[in-house]
Protein backbone atom coordinates (compact mmCIF):
# COMPACT_ATOMS: atom_id res chain seq x y z
CA UNK A 1 0.00 0.00 0.00
CA UNK A 2 2.64 2.32 0.54
CA UNK A 3 4.40 1.66 -2.97
CA UNK A 4 1.48 2.34 -4.43
CA UNK A 5 0.83 5.85 -2.56
CA UNK A 6 4.26 6.70 -3.40
CA UNK A 7 3.97 5.53 -7.14
CA UNK A 8 0.54 7.16 -7.00
CA UNK A 9 2.70 11.00 -5.83
CA UNK A 10 5.22 10.20 -8.16
CA UNK A 11 2.77 10.25 -11.18
CA UNK A 12 1.13 13.60 -9.75
CA UNK A 13 4.32 15.29 -9.52
CA UNK A 14 5.42 14.14 -13.27
CA UNK A 15 1.70 15.21 -14.04
CA UNK A 16 2.00 18.53 -13.16
CA UNK A 17 5.82 18.97 -14.23
CA UNK A 18 4.48 17.72 -17.92
CA UNK A 19 1.78 20.36 -17.58
CA UNK A 20 4.08 23.28 -16.35
CA UNK A 21 6.37 22.35 -19.32
CA UNK A 22 4.00 21.85 -21.70
CA UNK A 23 2.89 25.59 -20.46
CA UNK A 24 6.30 26.79 -20.71
CA UNK A 25 6.81 25.67 -24.47
CA UNK A 26 3.55 27.32 -25.29
CA UNK A 27 4.91 30.67 -23.91
CA UNK A 28 8.14 30.30 -24.86
CA UNK A 29 8.10 28.89 -28.76
CA UNK A 30 4.35 29.32 -30.06
CA UNK A 31 3.33 32.44 -28.49
CA UNK A 32 4.35 36.39 -28.55
CA UNK A 33 3.77 38.38 -25.96
CA UNK A 34 2.97 41.52 -27.51
CA UNK A 35 3.98 44.02 -24.43
CA UNK A 36 7.04 42.00 -23.55
CA UNK A 37 9.44 44.31 -21.03
CA UNK A 38 6.39 46.44 -20.82
CA UNK A 39 7.38 47.90 -23.72
CA UNK A 40 5.57 49.25 -26.88
CA UNK A 41 8.29 47.44 -28.92
CA UNK A 42 6.53 45.16 -30.90
CA UNK A 43 3.82 48.63 -31.83
CA UNK A 44 3.50 51.88 -33.78
CA UNK A 45 1.13 54.57 -34.22
CA UNK A 46 -0.93 54.20 -37.67
CA UNK A 47 1.05 55.76 -40.34
CA UNK A 48 3.73 56.64 -37.71
CA UNK A 49 7.00 55.49 -37.47
CA UNK A 50 7.19 55.69 -33.29
CA UNK A 51 4.56 55.13 -30.69
CA UNK A 52 2.15 57.93 -30.16
CA UNK A 53 1.45 59.61 -27.07
CA UNK A 54 -1.18 58.62 -24.70
CA UNK A 55 -0.46 54.81 -25.20
CA UNK A 56 1.91 53.72 -22.35
CA UNK A 57 2.35 49.95 -20.57
CA UNK A 58 2.33 50.49 -16.95
CA UNK A 59 2.86 46.80 -14.72
CA UNK A 60 1.46 44.70 -17.62
CA UNK A 61 -0.97 47.05 -18.65
CA UNK A 62 -1.19 48.74 -22.05
CA UNK A 63 -3.83 51.63 -21.68
CA UNK A 64 -5.22 54.52 -24.09
CA UNK A 65 -5.91 57.65 -22.18
CA UNK A 66 -5.97 59.74 -24.79
CA UNK A 67 -4.33 59.05 -28.04
CA UNK A 68 -6.66 59.51 -30.93
CA UNK A 69 -4.16 57.24 -32.97
CA UNK A 70 -4.69 53.64 -33.47
CA UNK A 71 -1.81 51.18 -32.09
CA UNK A 72 -0.89 49.22 -34.71
CA UNK A 73 1.64 45.99 -35.18
CA UNK A 74 4.83 46.11 -36.88
CA UNK A 75 4.74 42.65 -38.08
CA UNK A 76 1.87 41.26 -40.16
CA UNK A 77 0.44 37.84 -39.79
CA UNK A 78 -1.80 35.42 -41.92
CA UNK A 79 -3.22 32.92 -40.50
CA UNK A 80 -3.38 33.83 -36.43
CA UNK A 81 -4.45 33.48 -33.17
CA UNK A 82 -4.37 36.41 -30.54
CA UNK A 83 -5.41 36.42 -27.39
CA UNK A 84 -5.99 39.22 -24.45
CA UNK A 85 -7.40 40.36 -21.59
CA UNK A 86 -9.41 44.02 -21.96
CA UNK A 87 -12.00 46.24 -20.05
CA UNK A 88 -13.11 48.99 -20.65
CA UNK A 89 -14.56 52.89 -19.31
CA UNK A 90 -17.86 53.73 -19.13
CA UNK A 91 -19.21 54.98 -22.11
CA UNK A 92 -15.90 53.48 -23.91
CA UNK A 93 -15.78 52.35 -27.48
CA UNK A 94 -12.88 51.00 -28.97
CA UNK A 95 -11.76 47.55 -31.16
CA UNK A 96 -9.26 45.37 -31.99
CA UNK A 97 -8.70 45.43 -36.13
CA UNK A 98 -7.19 42.87 -37.89
CA UNK A 99 -5.83 41.95 -41.76
CA UNK A 100 -5.14 45.50 -42.00
CA UNK A 101 -2.54 47.80 -43.40
CA UNK A 102 -1.82 51.61 -43.74
CA UNK A 103 -2.87 52.09 -47.25
CA UNK A 104 -6.32 53.85 -46.40
CA UNK A 105 -6.94 56.88 -44.33
CA UNK A 106 -8.21 55.02 -41.33
CA UNK A 107 -6.91 50.70 -39.75
CA UNK A 108 -11.00 49.45 -40.23
CA UNK A 109 -10.99 50.62 -43.94
CA UNK A 110 -9.00 47.55 -44.72
CA UNK A 111 -9.84 45.02 -41.72
CA UNK A 112 -12.60 43.58 -40.21
CA UNK A 113 -12.99 44.43 -36.08
CA UNK A 114 -14.02 43.09 -32.83
CA UNK A 115 -15.79 45.59 -31.32
CA UNK A 116 -14.86 46.90 -27.86
CA UNK A 117 -17.89 48.74 -26.59
CA UNK A 118 -19.87 49.73 -23.10
CA UNK A 119 -22.93 48.64 -24.28
CA UNK A 120 -25.00 49.77 -21.46
CA UNK A 121 -22.94 52.94 -21.38
CA UNK A 122 -24.29 53.11 -25.38
CA UNK A 123 -27.80 51.81 -24.81
CA UNK A 124 -26.53 48.92 -27.27
CA UNK A 125 -28.31 45.32 -27.24
CA UNK A 126 -26.12 42.83 -26.50
CA UNK A 127 -27.00 41.39 -29.70
CA UNK A 128 -26.29 44.54 -31.90
CA UNK A 129 -24.02 43.94 -34.45
CA UNK A 130 -22.09 46.93 -32.91
CA UNK A 131 -21.70 45.61 -29.61
CA UNK A 132 -19.12 43.57 -27.76
CA UNK A 133 -17.38 41.07 -29.86
CA UNK A 134 -19.17 41.58 -32.93
CA UNK A 135 -17.35 41.36 -36.17
CA UNK A 136 -18.42 45.36 -36.12
CA UNK A 137 -21.35 45.92 -38.10
CA UNK A 138 -21.26 42.58 -40.03
CA UNK A 139 -21.90 39.64 -37.82
CA UNK A 140 -23.71 39.92 -34.63
CA UNK A 141 -22.42 37.66 -31.39
CA UNK A 142 -24.81 34.00 -31.08
CA UNK A 143 -24.40 34.49 -27.18
CA UNK A 144 -24.04 37.27 -24.91
CA UNK A 145 -21.17 36.67 -22.62
CA UNK A 146 -19.91 40.59 -22.24
CA UNK A 147 -18.57 41.59 -18.83
CA UNK A 148 -19.90 45.42 -17.75
CA UNK A 149 -17.53 48.12 -17.66
CA UNK A 150 -14.91 48.18 -15.36
CA UNK A 151 -14.32 44.57 -15.52
CA UNK A 152 -12.16 42.56 -17.00
CA UNK A 153 -12.82 40.19 -20.27
CA UNK A 154 -10.42 37.54 -22.16
CA UNK A 155 -11.04 37.30 -25.84
CA UNK A 156 -9.79 35.26 -28.56
CA UNK A 157 -9.24 36.19 -32.40
CA UNK A 158 -8.27 32.97 -34.47
CA UNK A 159 -8.00 33.58 -38.58
CA UNK A 160 -7.85 30.41 -39.98
CA UNK A 161 -8.17 29.41 -43.96
CA UNK A 162 -10.08 31.95 -44.90
CA UNK A 163 -12.15 31.66 -41.60
CA UNK A 164 -12.43 33.74 -38.46
CA UNK A 165 -14.13 33.44 -34.77
CA UNK A 166 -14.28 35.92 -32.45
CA UNK A 167 -14.42 34.00 -28.65
CA UNK A 168 -15.34 36.34 -25.27
CA UNK A 169 -15.25 34.96 -21.49
CA UNK A 170 -14.66 31.34 -22.99
CA UNK A 171 -17.32 30.84 -25.93
CA UNK A 172 -17.23 31.29 -29.81
CA UNK A 173 -19.85 34.25 -30.35
CA UNK A 174 -18.68 34.47 -34.06
CA UNK A 175 -17.99 32.60 -36.93
CA UNK A 176 -17.07 34.05 -40.31
CA UNK A 177 -15.97 32.77 -43.74
CA UNK A 178 -14.04 36.21 -44.82
CA UNK A 179 -14.60 36.71 -48.28
CA UNK A 180 -17.69 33.88 -48.76
CA UNK A 181 -21.16 34.36 -49.96
CA UNK A 182 -22.77 35.77 -47.10
CA UNK A 183 -19.95 38.13 -46.25
CA UNK A 184 -20.02 39.58 -49.25
CA UNK A 185 -23.67 40.15 -49.39
CA UNK A 186 -23.52 41.60 -45.78
CA UNK A 187 -20.18 44.14 -46.89
CA UNK A 188 -22.37 45.05 -49.94
CA UNK A 189 -25.22 46.14 -47.53
CA UNK A 190 -22.89 47.95 -44.99
CA UNK A 191 -20.36 51.04 -45.00
CA UNK A 192 -17.59 48.92 -45.86
CA UNK A 193 -18.57 48.42 -49.58
CA UNK A 194 -17.46 51.73 -50.38
CA UNK A 195 -13.87 50.66 -49.08
CA UNK A 196 -12.82 48.28 -51.81
CA UNK A 197 -9.92 46.60 -49.64
CA UNK A 198 -11.60 46.11 -46.95
CA UNK A 199 -11.90 42.60 -46.06
CA UNK A 200 -9.57 41.27 -49.00
CA UNK A 201 -6.30 40.98 -47.09
CA UNK A 202 -4.46 37.30 -46.69
CA UNK A 203 -2.10 38.92 -43.96
CA UNK A 204 -2.40 41.94 -42.37
CA UNK A 205 -1.14 44.35 -38.78
CA UNK A 206 -3.37 43.96 -36.13
CA UNK A 207 -4.46 47.51 -34.69
CA UNK A 208 -5.87 48.74 -31.10
CA UNK A 209 -8.49 51.15 -31.87
CA UNK A 210 -8.01 54.36 -30.76
CA UNK A 211 -12.15 55.98 -30.38
CA UNK A 212 -14.13 58.64 -28.98
CA UNK A 213 -16.87 57.61 -26.40
CA UNK A 214 -20.13 58.33 -25.48
CA UNK A 215 -18.60 61.71 -23.94
CA UNK A 216 -17.21 62.48 -27.31
CA UNK A 217 -13.47 61.76 -25.36
CA UNK A 218 -10.80 59.54 -25.45
CA UNK A 219 -12.27 57.22 -23.06
CA UNK A 220 -9.41 54.80 -21.45
CA UNK A 221 -9.23 51.41 -22.22
CA UNK A 222 -7.38 48.73 -20.94
CA UNK A 223 -5.23 45.50 -22.10
CA UNK A 224 -2.86 42.75 -21.17
CA UNK A 225 -1.89 39.40 -21.69
CA UNK A 226 -1.52 40.78 -24.95
CA UNK A 227 -0.19 37.52 -27.07
CA UNK A 228 -0.60 36.20 -30.69
CA UNK A 229 1.05 32.78 -32.60
CA UNK A 230 1.02 32.24 -36.15
CA UNK A 231 -1.38 29.28 -37.26
CA UNK A 232 0.25 29.53 -40.77
CA UNK A 233 2.71 26.64 -41.02
CA UNK A 234 0.34 24.47 -38.38
CA UNK A 235 -2.12 21.75 -39.57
Amino acid sequence: MLRFTALASLAVILAVVGVAGADHHEEGEEWTNLLASDSLEAWKGYKQKGSPKGWAVEDGVLVNKSSNVDLITKEKYGDFELRFDWKISKGGNSGVIYLCDESEGASYMTGPEFQLLDNKGWGNDDFDPHSTASLYALYPVTDAKAKPAGEWNTSRIVVRNGKVEHWLNGAQVVSAEIGGGDWKKRVAESKFNAWKRFGTLNSGQIALQAHAGKDGAIDPTWFRNVKVRRLDQQD
